[in-house]
């Protein structure tokens, strides 16, 4: 049970779609306020299985949290953040790991 003590936690969880032709991977952010790291977790997870199961897609098991350390999230807010440590130079990572070519988005 949430309480007004409780900070915002980010929760990364990642998929599978699977009837979508090319199967496709989706990386879902959620927000939870909870009492700590844990508590969090264990609710996304039971929303990414709920989610799974409304989307009909696989749900992969990864689920990554941030602590925003805030209790309340306003314009400009961070609520994700991961570093990955890595030898690639800047453009040659970007590639590798969020420009491959086969993402789904709008870059309007």
């Amino acid at each position: 049970m949430t309480d007004e003590s409780d900070e915002w936690f980010a929760v990364r969880c990642l998929f599978r779609w699977t009837h979508a032709g090319e199967e496709p991977y989706e990386e879902r952010i959620t927000l939870w306020r909870a009492a700590d790291l844990g508590e969090a977790l264990a609710l996304a997870e039971a929303e990414a299985r709920e989610y799974a199961e409304r989307a009909e897609v696989s749900y992969l098991g990864l689920a990554q949290g941030y602590a925003t350390g805030e209790k309340e999230l306003s314009s400009g807010s961070e609520v994700f953040s991961l570093l990955r440590d890595s030898s690639l130079p800047p453009a040659e990572y970007l590639e590798r790991h969020f420009d491959t070519g086969g993402e789904h988005q709008d870059r309007g």
